[in-house]
């Protein structure tokens, strides 16, 4: 599972300021639910520019969480000014740092607090103006090239952990592969290599996974009166829920180490590790 600091679970565990503030001088709205994460910011400014208040509502992970919370601590008190100049890497910062695949929460944090900020000065983010690249979680050429720019993004699995561009379908690889290439090129001479393996998408690993579970998997377990249901799949880790007569059999730890996993890392991933749902 990943690796959190102790910041990390502190905000994830007592989120700070979390709600809305009724009549806000500022909202931020990004993401979505359907995309799997969102975040609404509200803020409360002064007269003399000055955030005095900030809130969040956010539909995401504990990274997510803990990135909203800890930017509305950072915020507050800050002239709007001083608080424009702030980075998704001074958040993940503020939290002690994040896992590298969990860094698009920080960019959230950041850009639900631009689009506040643009909200309170009646401006438009040029970022709505962007083309969108990855349909499934709505990231434009714009945001990508930020990105890629900002963060020194020299992959396109890169891309995807600050982004979540290429996270979902995979269908859009081959435009950030372009936009990538383009982006470096006029500072660095950089290559992708052709020959390398298609990476598997988070979409892809998870289908391939339950067409296993279906094909392979569970005809056997049903024989002996048993069955098994797939309950999430973060990176590697792969939590499963033993039915029937496996449930309560002794021998489940064997079951999902020396059968479902194996075959699993037989004819899906060979890294691949599977875990009973507590």
């Amino acid at each position: 599972m990943w690796e959190y600091t102790d910041k990390v679970q502190q905000h994830f565990l007592t989120p700070q300021n979390v709600g809305e503030i009724e009549k806000p001088s500022g909202t931020g709205n990004v993401g979505s639910l359907a995309c799997g994460d969102a975040l609404k910011l509200t803020l409360k400014i002064d007269a003399n520019d000055i955030i005095t208040d900030a809130k969040f509502k956010t539909f995401g992970c504990a990274s997510a969480i803990a990135s909203s919370s800890v930017l509305t601590e950072m915020v507050k008190g800050m002239p709007v000014d001083e608080a424009a100049k702030i980075t998704n890497e001074d958040i993940a910062l503020a939290l002690g740092g994040l896992p590298k695949e969990k860094m698009h929460c920080s960019v959230m944090g950041r850009e639900a607090l631009e689009a506040a900020i643009a909200d309170y000065r009646g401006l438009k983010l040029p970022m709505a103006e962007g083309e969108v690249v990855c349909e499934c979680f709505g990231v434009t050429d714009v945001e990508i090239v930020r990105a890629i720019k900002e963060s020194s993004l020299r992959s396109v699995e890169e891309i995807t952990n600050f982004t979540k561009a290429g996270g979902g379908c995979g269908k859009c690889e081959e435009k950030l592969r372009k936009i990538l290439q383009e982006t470096v090129s006029g500072a660095t001479p950089f290559t992708i290599p052709e020959m390398k393996p298609k990476r598997m998408t988070s979409l892809q690993k998870i289908k391939k996974i339950e067409e296993v579970l279906d094909r392979e998997i569970r005809p056997g377990l049903k024989k002996d009166g048993g069955d098994i249901e797939l309950v999430d799949v973060d990176g590697d880790f792969v939590i499963v829920s033993l039915r029937g007569a496996c449930k309560s059999c002794h021998k489940s730890q064997t079951t999902i180490k020396e059968y479902v996993e194996r075959k699993l890392r037989e004819l899906v991933l060979d890294s691949l590790i599977v875990e009973e749902e507590n």
